[in-house]
C-alpha cells in the first residue's frame, strides 16, 4: 500500500505508487500510526533533493518526525508552496534569496520568505489552496493553473495535465482568458524571473 506522503499542485497529499523527482517536507503531518492528520506543522515548507551526500533515508513517517514528501517535479513543489532547501539545495536557496530580495525589498532569509509564502498558501481562515486571478498570456512556463477542476502546467503555447506519473495531455493554451492560478504569486514571479534549478523543473513526461 502506498504511503499519503505523494503532493500534487493543489497541496493536497495522496497516495500513489508513482515516483517523484523531489522530496521535501513542511513537519511532522502523521500520527505514530502513520496516518497523515494534519495538512502542515510549520510555516517551512520545503522541497529537497532525492539523493544528498550518501544519506541513508530510513523507513519513512516514523513516529515524530518530521512526514517525508515527494514531488513529481519542482514545478509542482512550487505550485504547492515549497521552496527551496537551505541545506541540500544551498545554491537554488541563495539564488532564490537574491531573486526574492529584487523582487520584496526588505525581505531578507528564510523566515521572511516563508512567511510570505505561507500568506500565499492558505485562503484566510480556511485549510483550503488560495489562488488567484491572472491573464494567461502572461504566465510563465512552470505556473500551474485550474482548467475543469483538475491542475494543468503552463509551457509555451501549451497547458499540460498533472497526474502522479507525469503529464498525461496536452492541449493549446487559450489565448486572451483569464486564468486560475494555483502557483503562489511570489513564486510565478520567480519563475517569470527565469528559474533554473539543480533539480528537475519539469519531469521527462513533457516531451510525450
Amino acid at each position: 500500500m502506498p504511503l499519503q506522503n505523494r503532493v500534487t499542485p493543489f497541496s493536497e497529499l495522496v497516495s500513489d505508487p508513482a515516483r517523484g523527482l523531489l522530496y521535501g517536507n513542511r513537519g511532522c503531518l502523521h500520527d505514530d500510526s502513520g496516518r497523515i492528520r494534519r495538512m502542515y506543522a510549520t510555516r517551512r515548507w520545503i522541497a529537497c533533493q532525492l539523493e544528498f551526500r550518501g544519506w541513508q533515508r530510513g523507513p519513512k513517517l516514523q513516529p515524530g518526525l518530521f512526514t517525508e514528501l515527494f514531488f513529481l517535479d519542482e514545478a509542482t513543489a512550487f505550485a504547492a508552496g515549497h521552496r527551496p532547501c537551505a541545506l541540500c539545495r544551498r545554491a537554488d536557496y541563495v539564488r532564490l534569496g537574491e531573486t526574492w530580495r529584487e523582487l520584496h525589498p526588505g525581505q531578507v532569509g528564510a523566515d521572511a520568505i516563508d512567511l510570505q509564502l505561507h500568506s500565499e498558501r492558505l485562503a484566510p481562515g480556511t485549510r483550503a489552496q488560495l489562488h488567484h486571478a491572472s491573464a494567461l498570456d502572461e504566465l510563465p512556463d512552470g505556473a500551474f493553473v485550474v482548467r475543469e477542476n483538475e491542475p494543468w502546467l503552463v509551457l509555451g503555447r501549451h497547458l499540460l495535465h498533472w497526474s502522479p506519473a507525469g503529464y498525461d495531455e496536452r492541449v493549446a493554451r487559450p489565448r486572451g482568458m483569464s486564468a486560475t492560478v494555483v502557483t503562489p504569486p511570489s513564486l510565478v514571479a520567480v519563475l517569470r524571473a527565469g528559474w533554473a534549478p539543480i533539480v528537475p523543473l519539469f519531469h521527462p513526461s513533457i516531451e510525450a
